[in-house]
């Protein structure tokens, strides 16, 4: 077992048991707009997907303008993840503090470069800037017909089983 594995299943345990929710490293990959690498204190890299959102898929409009707010906003700065869970893939899924108060999930919704993931989530906060967003057509709302990322995945796994 390689050093990170363990220390990936001794987070992992302390996750489950509540002693480890937070984290503090520093932003060393971006990945897309809601996910991105992170390197902790101990020397660990660890990934880390945001929580309650979801940022438009490559090859979606907006995708590369919610990734580029995303490495503005962190890339090669010192951030704390909170972590609620982790997911399928070994990632956290983590609400990001930067800058010492502001919180990217809301910075991307506010400045409408991602869903609040309504499937997930039922914060308040981030619905409310989502529907200010939306009415001042700020962001990926300016398309008149914007597509969730969950339903453009959706529509990708439908088309790929059609052709297969």
């Amino acid at each position: 077992m390689t050093k990170q594995t363990a220390l990936f299943f001794i987070f992992q345990f302390y996750i489950a048991i509540g002693l480890c929710q937070s984290l503090t490293g520093k932003v060393v990959g971006i990945m897309d707009g809601d996910s991105f690498k992170l390197l902790t204190l101990d020397s660990t890299v660890v990934r880390v997907r945001l929580a309650n959102i979801d940022c438009p898929e490559k090859k979606q409009p907006f995708s590369a303008k919610a990734t580029q707010f995303t490495a503005d906003a962190i890339f090669g700065k010192m951030v704390t993840i909170n972590i609620q869970k982790t997911d399928r893939y070994r990632r956290y899924i983590s609400n990001v503090t930067y800058n010492d108060s502001l919180s990217l999930c809301h910075e991307l919704v506010k400045n409408g470069l991602a869903w609040h993931y309504i499937k997930y989530s039922k914060d308040k906060t981030l619905q409310e800037m989502e529907d200010k967003a939306r009415a001042a057509k700020v962001g990926l709302w300016q398309d008149p017909q914007p597509i969730a990322p969950w339903e453009w995945r959706s529509s990708k796994k439908k088309k790929k089983i059609k052709s297969e």
